[in-house]
């Protein structure tokens, strides 16, 4: 077994490491690991294997990394789910809104919700409208 081949041994190791950790800071080292290899089989000695896996490993975790935790670390004010992601969508009116006969009503994906409109206006039956909030489960919203 030559040493480039004890290098991605320990590269793919790595990686499975990563797989259980959160981070990418075990990928980092898998990456100098993969360099290493390939500076192995291109014959270099002990300290070029070495310096190769140092450099590359810093410079992973300098520029590959950070690429890597905001690409697949996001935040939760980027993800919105439940009634948070009806903010802003278009819903159809299905029953007229009006304040004053308290009827309304909105589609949204297929799901009707109780609607009222926002500066409290009659809005007609197959109107486009935007969600303005969300209050328990009332649709607020105006018209597009």
């Amino acid at each position: 077994m030559e040493v480039w081949h004890i290098w991605i041994i320990v590269a793919l190791i790595l990686v499975i490491v990563e797989i259980f950790t959160q981070g990418f800071a075990v990928f980092c080292l898998a990456l100098g690991a993969c360099a290493a290899a390939i500076a192995s089989a291109c014959s270099a000695g002990i300290e070029g294997q070495l310096i190769w896996f140092s450099v590359v490993t810093v410079i992973s975790f300098v520029t590959v990394r950070p690429f890597l935790l905001r690409l697949f670390h996001r935040t939760a004010s980027d993800r919105k789910s439940g009634v948070d992601a009806l903010k802003g969508r278009e819903a159809i009116v299905t029953e007229r809104i009006s304040a004053a006969d308290n009827t309304g009503r909105a589609a949204i994906d297929g799901d009707d919700w109780k609607a009222v409109s926002e500066p409290d206006e009659v809005i007609e039956k197959g109107t486009r409208v935007i969600v303005t909030d969300v209050d328990s489960v009332v649709l607020k919203v105006r018209r597009k």
